[in-house]
């Protein structure tokens, strides 16, 4: 399936460069944050694949649904994430979006559609899978969404899914973030094909192979998908060829070198941020003025952010059990403790 161009409009193209600008500065802040000790556990950084997220949630309705990753702090603020809370939830701040419980890995906003995000490799796509059977079964034009990696498509999460989808002509959208690597693990030493894409085959699913380093061409061929299946065709599958610009986890590489400066010279070079803004300017959307002035708002409200989380406060041991699943007793059924 080859997506087909589509007529983009200036405030497409500025919501894109938004949406990168709010991811980019969002993580590289938390980032800094990270190494200075001031997040528990681990962050995943997105900087890097902005323009996937971004030219995905662009082309989605308000009510679609996305399921996400550990890597999955890109698609809730590509959503409409608030950034403070945001923050707050990446700190364990009682103001974040769990109340400080689901921390990075575990980040959601249920009223934005945003199903969460999974420290469980694979674990979103079932569930997006789930949200798309509902979907069909309510006989609306919802469209439910799962982002992942290219190594998630090595489990059996990720194939039970696939078939399930497929079999059943669900109104899914599969979206492979291709970074080329599975942790520490380069694609090519645990597939013996060069395109993830060549998977979807399997289930008799369209797929489209995009750029994910261009935020036009992964907004059009969303749109394309989309619309086959809000006509009813079924699942489509969207492998988008991206790169992750740090380490699997935080900033630093802390002594494993699994990547060489060249490979990363080279995808840097291709920044989808820089591109998008360089083609912004050459086609008269924008001025370096203006990018500039959109820039200085975001930094103001990740400032914001920052300074809402750091005065935010610690959650309150009382409410451990509140809104998580709890052991059963004789006085208590299993289930939320609200």
């Amino acid at each position: 399936m080859t997506a087909q161009p589509n007529i983009v409009d200036q405030a497409t193209i500025e919501d894109l460069h938004r949406r990168m600008v709010r991811i980019r500065f969002f993580e590289e802040s938390a980032g800094k944050i990270f190494e200075a000790n001031k997040i528990p556990g681990f962050v995943h950084l997105y900087v890097g694949q902005e323009a996937v997220a971004a030219g995905v949630c662009v082309a989605l309705r308000d009510e679609d649904q996305i399921s996400s990753t550990h890597r999955g702090h890109g698609h809730l603020v590509a959503k409409g994430g608030d950034l403070a809370k945001m923050m707050a939830e990446l700190m364990g701040k009682a103001t974040g979006y769990c109340q400080g419980k689901g921390g990075s890995m575990h980040i959601c906003d249920l009223e934005l559609n945003m199903l969460g995000a999974n420290g469980i490799v694979g674990g979103g796509i079932p569930i997006a899978v789930g949200a798309g059977f509902a979907n069909k079964y309510r006989k609306n034009e919802t469209v439910s969404v799962a982002f992942f990696g290219d190594g998630t498509t090595n489990i059996g999460a990720f194939h039970e899914a696939a078939n399930m989808a497929a079999a059943l002509k669900l109104p899914v959208l599969f979206v492979c973030e291709n970074n080329e690597y599975a942790e520490y693990t380069q694609r090519s030493k645990t597939m013996a094909i060069d395109d993830v894409a060549q998977r979807a085959a399997a289930y008799g699913m369209p797929a489209t192979i995009v750029d994910g380093m261009n935020a036009l061409a992964v907004f059009e061929a969303t749109v394309d998908a989309l619309a086959a299946i809000r006509s009813g065709n079924g699942p489509a599958f969207l492998e988008c060829k991206t790169y992750r610009y740090y380490n699997h986890h935080g900033i630093q590489t802390l002594g494993m070198k699994y990547r060489s400066d060249d490979e990363v010279a080279l995808w840097r070079a291709r920044d989808p941020i820089a591109a998008h803004e360089t083609t912004m300017i050459s086609n008269g959307v924008a001025t370096q003025a203006s990018i500039d002035a959109t820039r200085a708002t975001i930094s103001a409200e990740i400032g914001e952010a920052i300074a809402f989380a750091e005065s935010s406060p610690l959650p309150d041991p009382s409410g451990l059990l509140d809104n998580v699943y709890t052991e059963s007793s004789d006085s208590a059924p299993v289930g939320v403790r609200t």
